[in-house]
Parts: structure tokens; C-alpha cells; sequence
């Protein structure tokens, strides 16, 4: 695996991390992507889990602050 790039393995993750966030956008609530809302609100609950997952098949353990990173749709 090149530097930089995520291991195919976290790629079904990603993705359900991804459709989980795209329902929460379809409503257009701004109030769901206030800062406060990433850790607060109960919609995000999953997806914080997939992404918790991910760091930790990526990284091997779940630490903060978190990795910087740069997301290429």
C-alpha cells in the first residue's frame, strides 16, 4: 500500500460511514453539522463508530487528536 492511502479492508466502512451522512444531508438541517453536533448528536452515532473503527484498523489504536487527513472524492 502507497504511502498515504487506506487499506482496502476499512473501504466497506467508508462507505457505510458515507450513506449514513448522506441521509443526514438530505434534509438540508444545517443544525446537524454544527461543530457541536460531530460529537453530540445521535444521527452522527453511527458514523462516529465506523470512523472509530477505521482509525483503529488503520492505526491500530483509537487516540486524539486525530490524524490530519484529506478527503479526495
Amino acid at each position: 500500500m502507497a504511502e498515504g492511502q487506506l487499506a482496502r479492508t476499512v473501504l466497506a466502512d467508508l462507505r457505510e460511514t458515507d450513506a449514513v451522512l448522506s441521509t443526514m444531508n438530505a434534509g438540508h438541517r444545517a443544525d446537524r453539522w454544527t461543530t457541536n453536533a460531530l460529537s453530540t448528536d445521535q444521527g452522527r452515532a453511527p458514523a462516529r463508530r465506523l470512523s472509530r473503527q477505521v482509525l483503529v484498523t488503520e492505526q491500530g489504536t483509537w487516540s486524539q487528536p486525530l490524524p490530519e487527513i484529506t478527503v479526495i472524492h
